[in-house]
């Protein structure tokens, strides 16, 4: 199997399953004999944004940071997969203008529900205004849903897999994937 270089870009909250349905989503391509890079939001922040904090403006210069990766990526013929909560327009539509061949998917699901699945406890130290958690996403800083995504994962209703499966049907349909 073939598949397009470009990025598909995974925006949604901490804990709707961004993550999850990426990693999927690789196992999935790479069992077909495709190439495919994953890019995880925190996992970088280890690395290549660990000089960053948590605010917007750091946010945003971490997210302009992943969107030049996966440009330069794109740019060797490589499909990758960016797993960034994205919190404004404005930073999703810099990584649109980046990165050539650029599919957004919105991974939805309730606050409420990614509360429930916080194992770290994040949202929990966000509620409760302890320090460092101040501008935790959902909490501190709004989260802007994106107005017209390629897709939209309904992860409270959806299973990991039956995402993933959505995801694929529609990387084939639109010519990601052949």
């Amino acid at each position: 199997m073939k598949a397009k270089s470009g990025t598909i870009w995974f925006s949604g909250l901490h804990g709707s399953g961004k993550t999850s349905i990426a990693k999927g989503l690789a196992k999935k391509l790479r069992a077909k004999g495709i190439e495919v890079v994953v890019l995880d939001g925190d996992e970088l922040r280890e690395g290549v944004s660990a000089d960053l904090g948590y605010t917007l403006e750091d946010r945003n210069k971490h997210i302009k940071r992943v969107a030049n990766i996966c440009a330069i990526i794109s740019k060797n013929n490589v499909l990758n997969i960016a797993c960034v909560a994205s919190p404004s327009k404005e930073i999703r539509e810099y990584a649109k203008s980046k990165i050539p061949n650029f599919i957004e998917v919105f991974v939805n699901c309730p606050l409420k529900v990614c509360e429930e699945r916080d194992v770290k406890g994040h949202y929990k130290k966000a509620r409760a205004k302890e320090e460092g958690f101040e501008d935790f996403l959902g909490i501190g800083i709004k989260y802007e849903a994106p107005e017209n995504p390629g897709l939209v994962l309904e992860t409270d209703k959806e299973t990991v897999e039956e995402s993933v499966e959505k995801l694929y049907k529609k990387l084939v349909e639109d010519c990601w994937v052949s």
